[in-house]
């Protein structure tokens, strides 16, 4: 027969998807909602012309303000110097990440742009090779080759209609969107940015385990992030206004509301739940597979050159490359940790998450 206690955890364990199931909601229509933007900044940036420098320093300031004034790094417990000046650094890394990801997203199309940032799974490869077993190695550098494989196949352009070897022309008149097939070189710019996010997502986990601390240092890493893209963004302004052709400065509203509530506040504080609660970080074929399904619908509203059988061959070889470059060795049940371990918990003995 079994004990209260017994039937109280089956219940709870029973229980556990169905009480996650608002943070799933709140965590794919939040990820939805920051692609929706991506392609509103796609649009804008190649049909107005407008420079990467201004748009991402002016997508950064009042996201930066939003941080400062509702976190208050400056209150509560002092932080030490072995917390600000990483954040610093951070912040820099943070900076060269929006100018590469957003050149990419420039000339790759929104497409290839969300789906490089999953290369900072290549950490774990990394993380693998110093930390892990040796006999795990080679299983990923094989997750690292499938990875390198399908950004490949990306880059030579088959998730588009017009490309891809796998289309079937049964894709809807695509209005003047279609895009060049590219080569590995024009993809190496998202890639090396997705890798850049994947290193400041762990640099800001290694700084603190508490959520509400980390909360404190994003926002000096955002305004760190701000103050050096600021001399380089009032250069460009300066370059433009000399040169023959004038910048145009002019955000559409929803697509600067978008940009920065979606892209890059109201998305901080979903993976952050995601991370926490759902146990979901970015590089993750779970991840993976709620981006997938929202370029789907992006792709076909816009009427994208895009071709689906192309594109889920692309994800489906992306996500088991992830699988493989970032699963971790299986702890034993009896050294399992508690409900109240984090991911961050375990990284002194695990390998990379990003």
């Amino acid at each position: 027969m079994m004990s209260p206690k017994q039937i109280s955890d089956d219940r709870g364990v029973g229980n556990y998807p169905f009480r996650h199931t608002p943070l799933q909601i709140i965590h794919v229509f939040g990820n939805f909602m920051r692609i929706w933007s991506v392609y509103l900044m796609y649009h804008y940036l190649s049909q107005q012309g407008a420079t990467v420098l201004v748009s991402v320093f002016s997508v950064l300031v009042p996201s930066c303000i939003f941080f400062l004034v509702s976190q208050k790094p400056w209150k509560g417990r002092p932080l030490s110097s072995q917390q600000v000046v990483p954040s610093i650094i951070n912040g820099g890394i943070t900076a060269l990440y929006f100018i590469l990801w957003t050149s990419g997203l420039k000339s790759c199309g929104p497409l290839r742009a969300i789906m490089a940032e999953y290369a900072g799974a290549v950490l774990g490869v990394l993380s693998a090779a110093l930390y892990g077993r040796k006999g795990h190695v080679w299983k990923k550098v094989g997750g690292l080759i499938a990875m390198l494989a399908s950004f490949y196949f990306l880059s030579q352009g088959w998730a588009m209609s017009t490309y891809s070897p796998f289309s079937f022309k049964d894709i809807a008149e695509t209005e003047g969107h279609t895009e060049a097939a590219l080569g590995m070189k024009q993809m190496m710019v998202p890639i090396f940015a997705g890798i850049l996010s994947a290193l400041r997502r762990v640099i800001a986990r290694r700084l603190s385990l508490k959520n509400q601390l980390k909360k404190r240092l994003h926002a000096l890493t955002f305004a760190s992030a701000t103050c050096f893209l600021f001399p380089l963004a009032i250069w460009d302004i300066i370059l433009g206004s000399n040169s023959d052709s004038s910048m145009k400065l002019q955000f559409p509203f929803w697509t600067y509301l978008s940009a920065v509530v979606f892209g890059v506040v109201l998305i901080f504080y979903i993976d952050n739940i995601a991370e926490e609660r759902l146990h979901v970080v970015f590089s993750s074929p779970r991840h993976l597979m709620i981006a997938g399904g929202s370029i789907i619908v992006m792709e076909i509203v816009y009427k994208m050159d895009f071709s689906l059988l192309g594109f889920l061959i692309c994800v489906i070889i992306l996500g088991f490359g992830i699988f493989e470059a970032t699963s971790i060795e299986r702890i034993s049940k009896d050294h399992e940790p508690s409900d109240g371990g984090t991911l961050e918990n375990q990284n002194h003995t695990l390998p990379i998450r990003t």
